[in-house]
């Protein structure tokens, strides 16, 4: 008889849901997979802003992904709502502004814990910064998942 495993439920948060979340989602799957940890985990991606809610991520995360054997091809994009703060044990923030925007959201009695992503590094938006910035961003996204699994 196996002992029942408590999932951790972690959603990843940005701005629109569109570049580094999805990302995050989809590498902490493949990633835990890898390790056969995928019992132990529920992923999941949300944004601060609906401007993309219901579309795919944006094609070049999709692209650097795929480069990298990471399937987003179905992903669809979604606004957090006032429900995430109890369905996640622990809600991840890209960045400072998106973590601010988290923790003023978060009630009192809101069982998720917010926080950095990473807590050495902020995760910087590619939108603006060329193909290359895609690239950098998914290297770090991959790090910091690679760290995130290893302490759980």
């Amino acid at each position: 008889m196996t002992a029942d495993v408590q999932r951790s439920r972690i959603l990843f948060v940005d701005n629109g849901n569109y570049s580094r979340s999805p990302a995050a989602e989809i590498i902490a799957g493949y990633k835990a997979a890898e390790r056969n940890a995928s019992h132990r985990f529920t992923f999941s991606s949300a944004g601060v802003i609906g401007k993309h809610v219901g579309g795919p991520a944006d094609p070049r995360t999709v692209e650097e992904c795929a480069r990298r054997g990471y399937d987003l091809s179905s992903f669809i994009c979604r606004q957090a709502t006032q429900s995430v703060f109890g369905e996640f044990d622990r809600i991840l923030a890209m960045d400072a502004q998106n973590l601010a925007v988290f923790k003023l959201a978060r009630r009192a009695g809101d069982s998720a814990v917010v926080e950095p992503f990473d807590p050495d590094h902020e995760i910087p938006d590619p939108f603006y910064d060329g193909d290359g910035a895609f690239v950098r961003v998914i290297d770090m996204i991959e790090a910091r998942i690679e760290s995130l699994l290893s302490t759980h």
